[in-house]
């Protein structure tokens, strides 16, 4: 008899093992030269490029430059929007337009959004985004959950765990990492931006592979500045690369949200299983009475009950479990809509 693991499918059906391979490449590092992915890849890099063109002039994937709200003075939040079924879509699309939502996502029937916003730390205030929203007559009710921890997301996906490159070709790909001496372990003093890095992040989150002659040419640094603040940004945490897929690539034909509710004691324990689990996208710990948010993919509605009665039941200290079953994703990771979306 098959187990869960042997019956799930594979997750890049729509990608080439060749494709699949540079996909995870990017995945490990978005700014990697096509040397460097040639090299490790055992092809030329005419053909890493290439393949990379293909991809993307096709819209299956992009490559985004994303920063870490917690490390710019920012807070998170998971925000739920429940409301009427004929407003969702009309108020999706325009929760989807705004600069300061990222994973807005259609679920529960088309009777619920699910987004992440991003607001100013000063006072942990709920975002201006809340004030605005319960005076739209569709809203039926809004809760905000504030992200107090990521254990598994930002430039992690699922690829990383179920991708075709062994350990070692990850290794030589990974991007340097400075010593705790040169950057800020806690994350206690928020990384400071200057006009000219707030306009490069802003390149770079549109096309987070765009040559540092584009970036100087736009910001008008030197392309030598541009490198070396890319460098510095992101060893200070607050940039780093992650992949947008079309929806329609390496993404399960099931996908569910689910809100958890763990014994403190068991917190960390919990959330580092999750981390492992293959059918986890994004695991991180949350405001609210339930305390862990999660989202999920499966092959088939079935499976998702197996995961669920088996894996998710096994959690260390599991008091309670909600499901809400994610129909469209409207955005993804970044701040700006995919050209045509």
């Amino acid at each position: 008899m098959k187990t869960y693991l042997d019956t799930q499918d594979d997750a890049g059906r729509d990608l080439s093992d060749e494709e699949m391979a540079l996909t995870h490449a990017l995945q490990i590092n978005g700014r990697a030269s096509f040397r460097e992915i040639a090299d490790v890849l055992g092809v030329s890099d005419q053909t890493a490029a290439r393949r990379w063109s293909r991809l993307r002039s096709a819209g299956r994937l992009r490559v985004l430059g994303l920063t870490n709200p917690s490390r710019l003075g920012e807070v998170r939040w998971i925000v739920r929007v429940r409301c009427t079924p004929d407003a969702a879509a009309s108020l999706g699309q325009a929760l989807a337009r705004r600069t300061d939502t990222t994973w807005v996502n259609l679920s529960s029937g088309g009777t619920e959004l699910t987004c992440c916003v991003r607001s100013p730390a000063q006072g942990r205030g709920k975002p201006l985004l809340l004030e605005k929203l319960p005076r739209t007559p569709q809203v039926v009710d809004v809760t905000a959950h504030c992200l107090l921890h990521v254990f598994f997301g930002h430039d992690l996906g699922p690829i990383n765990k179920s991708g075709p490159l062994t350990a070692a070709q990850a290794a030589a790909l990974a991007p340097p990492v400075l010593g705790p001496q040169e950057r800020d372990e806690d994350g206690t003093e928020p990384v400071t931006l200057t006009d000219a890095d707030r306009h490069l992040l802003d390149l770079l989150a549109r096309d987070g592979r765009a040559a540092p002659g584009e970036l100087a040419a736009a910001t008008g640094l030197s392309a030598s500045t541009v490198r070396r603040r890319i460098a510095e940004l992101r060893a200070a945490g607050a940039l780093y690369f992650d992949i947008e897929y079309h929806p329609d690539v390496l993404h399960r034909s099931f996908r569910s949200a689910l809100w958890l509710e763990i014994d403190p004691s068991r917190f960390a324990e919990a959330g580092a299983a999750l981390a492992a689990h293959p059918e986890v996208s994004f695991a991180g710990a949350v405001t609210g009475t339930t305390n862990l948010y999660t989202s999920v993919g499966a092959p088939t509605a079935e499976l998702f009950y197996r995961y669920l009665t088996e894996k998710v039941a096994a959690l260390p200290g599991l008091r309670h479990t909600a499901t809400a079953p994610i129909h469209r994703t409207l955005k993804g990771p970044g701040p700006y809509l995919q050209a045509g979306a």
